[in-house]
């Protein structure tokens, strides 16, 4: 008999999130029920993933275009959807992602005016149409993340935004959480990090139940 599907879980938000903590805890909380878990990143979690992640963040590439940014998104998501999360999945492990195709709807498309429909064809051919069965968007006011992030070191090429650009990215994935609150559960991000976790786990408690059966 072959293994039933894995699970596959994203986390989104905007800077300062704190999806990082939330992370670490997500994955203590699911590997202590017993699923096999592959935790992973974009842009990144393959070697060629992390290559292209080092061109779209680095500060000193002022001069890449959006067509161009959102191209190498997909190409990084292209291989990791190939290498890293597709077999996994096959194989019956879950897949916790920081970032995924809803992000390149909220910055490419929200923050650098990219069209929907673009990203949508993107979505249908370099991701093979693959969708997370759980989305955690962690919400909170952008000057309060921008505040958050402001200790962290050198900001990346994204993170020099403006205020108005991380406005739009927000509007942008509360409109896809509203779209489709089946897949999307919305955290209170500016909450303390306990809470944030204890709203997760509340959200994946259907799933390991599902799991556990």
């Amino acid at each position: 008999m072959s293994a039933a599907r894995g699970k596959f879980i994203s986390l989104e938000g905007g800077e300062g999130a704190g999806k990082s903590t939330l992370l670490a805890g997500l994955h203590e909380h699911i590997t202590a029920q017993h699923v096999a878990l592959v935790q992973t990143r974009e842009p990144g979690g393959t070697p060629l993933g992390e290559a292209v992640r080092a061109i779209v963040l680095d500060p000193a590439r002022r001069d890449m275009v959006a067509e161009a940014e959102l191209l190498l998104m997909f190409a990084s998501r292209a291989q990791l959807v190939r290498e890293v999360i597709e077999p996994a999945l096959a194989a019956g492990q879950w897949v916790l992602c920081d970032r995924f195709t809803d992000a390149s709807y909220a910055y490419q498309g929200g923050g650098r005016g990219q069209p929907l429909e673009r990203i949508a064809e993107l979505e249908r051919w370099a991701a093979d149409g693959l969708q997370p069965d759980l989305t955690l968007l962690l919400d909170l006011p952008v000057s309060t993340g921008r505040a958050r992030a402001a200790g962290r070191g050198e900001a990346d090429r994204i993170e020099v935004e403006a205020d108005a650009f991380f406005e739009r990215v927000r509007s942008a994935y509360r409109t896809r959480a509203a779209a489709e609150p089946a897949r999307f559960r919305v955290i209170d991000a500016s909450q303390p990090a306990v809470a944030v976790l204890q709203s997760a786990i509340a959200a994946l408690t259907p799933l390991l139940a599902e799991h556990a059966l």
